[in-house]
């Protein structure tokens, strides 16, 4: 035991030896005996603090002011009442599915906006044969003609 955790000891618990930490208990008994005049001044100060704290004792709830909380309380929802679990995983499903719905639509207007936003160009501006040739923002894996397909 060392001077300063035996002043953490009283420090945290106080100058009553009985509320020190067990295994810790005997050693700070044997340090404050060989130091006593450090021990003493350690102790006296905590002893001190111990009795101020030891006043300011709050007094239990009378019984009216218990009943009255008890009569302020909600009442408990009876258990047929209450929404059961598969309803409520079955709106959550909903709104899953709700979200999902919306973001399809949203994306589906911003892309029809942008392709009626753009007309693809004529055969006059291109200089080439529109009817066999897509423009590069309309193309996709499956573009082309049939006859570029091959024996598949």
């Amino acid at each position: 035991m060392t001077s300063e955790r035996f002043h953490t000891l009283v420090e945290a618990y106080g100058a009553d030896p009985r509320r020190w930490p067990e295994h810790e208990r005997a050693d700070a008994l044997a340090w404050a005996r060989a130091h006593r005049s450090e021990a003493d001044a350690v102790l006296e100060e905590a002893l001190a603090l111990d009795a101020w704290l030891a006043r300011d004792m709050i007094a239990p709830p009378s019984r009216a002011l218990v009943e009255q909380i008890v009569a302020l309380a909600p009442t408990p929802v009876p258990v047929h009442k209450a929404p059961s679990k598969q309803r409520m995983f079955w709106w959550s499903g909903a709104a899953f599915a709700g979200a999902g719905l919306a973001g399809a639509l949203a994306g589906a207007l911003a892309m029809s906006l942008v392709l009626l936003g753009n007309p693809p160009p004529s055969a006059s501006d291109s200089g080439h044969d529109a009817a066999h040739e897509s423009p590069s923002w309309m193309s996709t894996s499956f573009d082309g003609s049939i006859d570029e397909w091959g024996d598949e």
